[in-house]
């Protein structure tokens, strides 16, 4: 999605993608994406690493979400382009739109509504997830990158990989190249692995958390919130809303 020019100190909601606005993940999106190639062998092939790698797939992301996306987008090697441009739109039909989180859609609303900058963060790729950026109404779209040669993905991640660190500095780029507000700004996230990312605004939202974040939200006094229940934050003893929310 393209990056207007602008500035003035105003603020961002940063949201990430897998797990806060949507249950699914790149792992099921590649295994829809395999099982459409159009070579049936591809398909029966590639849909096979996906599936029966699973295991690999949960045991990397435990030890390091970068090192888990190093691993899996190798599993793109040999796709064109072309033909992943032109599979996007149905992917989100058939495995995005209907995994929304209830109220996904609403929380990006408000803070569209209450003057916030919206911007999706996430460790999908950029070419599958610009229709879901589309519908969700964001303003714009960080996201990762694989490197094609010849038209040809090479299974290689373009840098900046968005995970961990890497993440949470984009994030501060984003905002430092528009004169963005980083402490009057918010994120939203569900995993523990991306606690970089709510560290560096002054109001960090755990969304969906999975027991490692709830447990961290809960110590920092954190909001904390369950996009299939409610589009309004459950804000820590003590804490007070963020401004114009």
């Amino acid at each position: 999605m393209p990056i207007a020019d602008i500035s003035g100190g105003g603020r961002v909601a940063f949201y990430d993608f897998d797990g806060t606005l949507v249950s699914g993940n790149v792992v099921t999106r590649y295994a829809w994406i395999a099982k459409r190639h159009p070579s049936r062998a591809q398909a029966l092939w590639r849909y096979g690493l996906a599936v029966l790698g699973v295991p690999i797939w949960l045991a990397l992301d435990a030890v390091s979400r970068r090192l888990f996306n190093v691993a899996f987008f190798r599993l793109y090697r040999g796709l064109r382009e072309d033909w992943l441009r032109a599979q996007a739109p149905a992917l989100f039909e058939a495995q995005i739109r209907g995994e929304q989180f209830k109220f996904a859609k609403d929380r990006v609303a408000l803070d569209r509504a209450a003057g916030y900058r919206t911007v999706l963060v996430t460790g999908g790729i950029d070419l599958e997830m610009q229709p879901a950026a589309e519908y969700f109404g964001f303003d714009d779209l960080l996201a990762n990158r694989l490197e094609f040669r010849d038209g040809v993905a090479t299974g290689e991640i373009l840098p900046p990989l968005l995970a961990g660190e890497a993440k949470a500095a984009a994030l501060r780029d984003y905002a430092t190249a528009r004169g963005m507000d980083m402490s009057a700004s918010c994120a939203y996230s569900d995993s523990g692995s991306d606690l970089p990312m709510l560290c560096v605004v002054g109001n960090p939202v755990a969304t969906n958390p999975d027991s490692r974040l709830r447990k961290e939200a809960r110590a920092r006094g954190w909001a904390i919130l369950d996009l299939n229940h409610s589009s309004e934050p459950v804000l820590a003893p003590g804490q007070s809303p963020a401004p114009g929310t």
